[in-house]
């Protein structure tokens, strides 16, 4: 796969009843981490320090702008049930992507002089998984 631009990345998150996670529209980017904790074991008579993994965390962020006949973010944020939660690079290549259930938190900016924007984070509720 070649390099690509984020223009046409896509987070897909579901909202139970609906039976399936649909595009949250809007976003003008989303951050995904996924890191492992890692535990020193450094020893007497090791020539560098040392690590160990320990699990490993998936988590990420997002922004957009604020949708009135959307509230699946909102939604997602209030009732803090774990969402089905798809992150595609590019929605042009459905083959690649990242997946698991994640909680998410959202924040809502007025501001007088811009365009009403959200924002806000998630974390795993369960593994993540990368398809393709």
């Amino acid at each position: 796969m070649a390099r690509i631009a984020g223009r046409r990345g896509a987070l897909y998150i579901d909202i139970p009843g609906t039976g399936a996670a649909t595009p949250v529209p809007y976003l003008k980017k989303f951050t995904f981490n996924s890191t492992a904790e890692s535990y020193d074991v450094t020893a007497l008579g090791d020539e560098t320090k040392v690590y160990v993994a320990g699990f490993p965390d998936a988590q990420g962020t997002y922004d957009g702008f604020y949708d009135s006949a959307t509230p699946q973010l909102y939604t997602a944020a209030s009732d803090g049930l774990a969402r089905k939660t798809y992150l595609y690079p590019d929605r042009t290549q459905p083959g690649t992507y990242w997946y698991g259930t994640a909680t998410f938190d959202f924040s809502l900016d007025v501001d007088s002089a811009g365009a009403v924007a959200i924002s806000g984070s998630f974390k795993a509720a369960t593994s993540f998984q990368k398809a393709g």
